[in-house]
């Protein structure tokens, strides 16, 4: 296997879509947001990417395994614009993996006739929170006014340390390469899976984007994860031991 090997599947025309990407990262918020797009709308596989620098390992769902990768569905919703959505169950393990990924990506999207990338995640606060705000960043002046006025906060110096991963990557690359893009994160905890902050920043690219979903199946995991909270909150006030943010981290 190469180092970066993409299998095509399909080739649908799209009419100019938007790339959004939604991986693993903080509170899973961009692979929960990216996931409940393609449970919600019409979608279809289009590439695979593999690489050697994913985990080396492989999914069994009912005894059918699968090496570790990154999937393209190509969507294509009633209202709106189409998209191609990025989702996968793992980042690279390393900072060249990062960029030769990223790379990768970029090269299906421009195959696909994409020039604005929406990079979806969590920017975390350290603490529960009840408001969820959603903070972004841009390659391009005109994004930010289109943000802003889907109620995108742009905060200085936020996130703190910058965006790392594909997702910030994507923005660095991406402009390097000719692409608008733009970087939604929703405020979360950092330490729970969160429903909440995923609905936040799909109701901005709602916004932006024009397509319309329904948030029943994510509002039920958020009554869910509401519960832990409450057990973590009674514990806390009994003075009993709290979960390590270690524990919390993978709850969900």
């Amino acid at each position: 296997m190469d180092e970066y090997d993409i299998d095509a599947i399909a080739d649908p025309e799209l009419d100019e879509p938007v790339l959004v990407e939604g991986l693993p990262g903080v509170g899973h918020v961009g692979k929960l947001a990216a996931e409940h797009l393609l449970e919600e709308l019409d979608s279809e596989l289009v590439r695979r990417v593999y690489s050697t620098h994913f985990p080396p390992q492989v999914t069994v769902d009912e005894g059918r395994t699968e090496l570790a990768c990154a999937e393209f569905h190509a969507v294509t919703p009633e209202d709106g614009r189409d998209m191609l959505v990025l989702s996968g169950d793992h980042q690279a393990q390393d900072s060249e993996g990062h960029y030769g990924l990223t790379d990768a990506f970029l090269d299906v999207a421009a195959d696909f006739g994409v020039g604005e990338v929406f990079a979806l995640g969590g920017v975390p606060t350290g603490e529960l929170i009840e408001e969820y705000d959603v903070l972004g960043a841009s390659t391009t002046d005109e994004t930010v006014a289109v943000l802003e006025d889907a109620g995108v906060e742009f905060r200085d110096d936020e996130p703190a340390g910058g965006i790392v991963g594909v997702s910030g990557l994507l923005l660095g690359l991406g402009e390097r390469r000719g692409f608008d893009a733009a970087c939604l994160m929703g405020e979360t905890s950092g330490y729970l899976v969160d429903p909440k902050s995923a609905q936040a920043v799909l109701e901005v690219l709602e916004t932006v984007v024009g397509f319309e979903v329904d948030f029943e199946s994510l509002e039920e995991r958020a009554d869910e994860m509401e519960e832990v909270v409450r057990k973590i909150q009674e514990m806390e006030q009994q003075n009993g031991p709290a979960p390590s943010d270690e524990d919390l981290r993978y709850i969900g």
